[in-house]
């Protein structure tokens, strides 16, 4: 079992450091500056954080706090953002590229000899569009954090159906997050580059919930009989609730709903797609609104309760 752990713990960060590097790989390759190759410079926390959890750990994660998933953001973010904004400023002189498809990447390797196989290859690569590049990245770097938590040891105290509960919101989230950055960047970024910075930053506070696990993985009250614990448990016992309160409002729906409704208010941009997602924002936080007074209502009773049996 210790040997499993190991494996997985290595094999997983292990796919952080590739998606990074090649995310690193595409910013030079864009920029055409191999300065950009400091940005592995940012990868060393990620390994110092590999070499102390298995040392210390033996490979296992934390409860409330996933670090290998924030290291991994902290290395692959700052390559995401050079490319989105690259893409935003030279989208104009992009004249000659394509979209990716089975064809191209056939067309390829078909009658292509050792020699020239890779040569082939990268041909083709540096041949797609700058955006295809980047939703590819986001695409997999979304992918990588499900499979990522799956792969990792789980940390102490959290259980199966926690994980399991915990995968299945990553996997929501994660189609709203990809939603928001891949149609919101494309609708504004040839009216306002300001813009384009706001919700580049909104994204990244987005993907915070990734390494956090406090919307599942609640603590387990102590089991004391004393009167003066029992509002302590109450709070406990709906802390998941107000935690998946505070990610929607403040973390994820809240802010798109924001910057959905500036890009249609302020810019005059409309379409079926983003109104119906700005709706689904609204709806999310009014509802979570209701499920925060429920909340307090629900610990109304206890209280009084609790006052009459000291009278």
């Amino acid at each position: 079992m210790g040997l499993c752990k190991f494996t997985c713990a290595i094999i997983t960060r292990g796919l952080f450091v590739l998606v990074s590097l090649a995310g690193v790989w595409r910013v030079t390759s864009v920029k055409e500056d191999p300065n950009y190759w400091l940005l592995t410079f940012l990868f060393l926390p990620l390994v110092l954080e590999m070499i102390i959890t298995l040392k210390r750990r033996r490979g296992e994660d934390y409860k409330w706090f996933s670090p290998p998933i924030f290291m991994f953001l902290i290395s692959i973010i700052p390559s995401i953002w050079l490319l989105e904004l690259h893409h935003q400023q030279h989208n104009a002189s992009e004249t000659q590229c394509k979209n990716v498809d089975s064809d191209s990447v056939l067309n390829a390797l078909r009658n292509s000899s050792h020699l020239d196989y890779m040569k082939r290859i990268n041909e083709t690569l540096s041949s797609f569009c700058s955006n295809v590049w980047t939703l590819a990245l986001h695409q997999i770097l979304l992918i990588l954090l499900i499979v990522g938590k799956w792969l990792l040891p789980l940390g102490g105290g959290v259980t199966r159906d926690e994980l399991s509960q915990l995968l299945l919101i990553f996997i929501g989230t994660a189609a709203d997050i990809l939603e928001f950055t891949s149609e919101t960047v494309s609708d504004i970024k040839e009216t306002s580059s300001q813009m384009v910075y706001i919700i580049l930053g909104v994204w990244t506070w987005s993907m915070l919930q990734f390494p956090l696990h406090l919307a599942v993985v609640a603590s387990k009250p102590d089991s004391d009989n004393e009167q003066g614990v029992q509002e302590t448990s109450l709070l406990a016992k709906h802390s998941r609730d107000v935690w998946s309160i505070v990610e929607a409002l403040f973390i994820q729906d809240g802010p798109f709903l924001v910057v959905r409704l500036i890009v249609m208010m302020y810019y005059k941009v409309f379409h079926q797609m983003l109104g119906f997602f700005a709706i689904k924002n609204f709806l999310v936080v009014i509802l979570n609104l209701y499920r925060l007074v429920v909340i307090c209502q629900d610990s109304r009773p206890s209280s009084s309760s609790r006052d009459t049996d000291l009278l």
